[in-house]
């Protein structure tokens, strides 16, 4: 019986060698979100050229929306990648990122909703800029939206907070 155990928890153990299509991708994904910003940026030429200054405006976050959006991809892949199947060595190259297999499930979650909150504050950003094309209904729903993602990132922290706080700490009794 203990060696089917064993068989079984190998096999359980070696599965997560499946999650590694999911990694190629969301690397394909960034060579997407790169089509995609450099015909934003083709876009963004005349809008900073020859448009008003909120067009220019929007054509630049728009830029910057898309490089947040692909930051966040590659740090999914790194993290997920080390968290979850195995550490990527780079030798002793000088230019490995410092956080790269230091980022935690717990801290790849918080950089999730942070980099969210970021890409919808953006969004939010755009719409204000361009205030007279959005509708009142927009506005609010962006606005909710916003918040949402916002509290929900409060409440992520709070309860990593929480949870963090106990570990490794002994309960103390205390004599009144």
């Amino acid at each position: 019986m203990k060696r089917i155990e064993h068989v079984l928890e190998i096999f359980i153990f070696n599965s997560r060698w499946l999650l590694v299509p999911f990694y190629v991708g969301l690397i394909v994904a960034i060579g997407l979100l790169l089509v995609k910003f450099a015909k934003s940026f083709l876009v963004a030429l005349p809008a900073v050229f020859e448009g008003s200054s909120g067009d220019a405006l929007i054509a630049i976050l728009t830029l910057v929306d898309i490089t947040l959006v692909a930051n966040l991809l590659l740090i999914i892949i790194f993290a997920g990648y080390e968290n979850f199947i195995s550490k990527i060595d780079t030798g002793d190259n000088e230019d490995r990122p410092e956080w790269m297999g230091h980022v935690s499930f717990s801290d790849l979650k918080l950089k999730l909703i942070g980099s969210i909150v970021a890409i919808s504050g953006i969004e939010l950003l755009k719409y204000f800029v361009n205030v007279k094309h959005a509708t009142q209904h927009e506005l609010i729903w962006v606005v909710v939206i916003h918040l949402t993602l916002v509290f929900s990132g409060v409440m992520f922290a709070l309860m990593d907070r929480i949870a963090g706080g106990h570990h490794g700490t002994e309960s103390v009794d205390v004599k009144e």
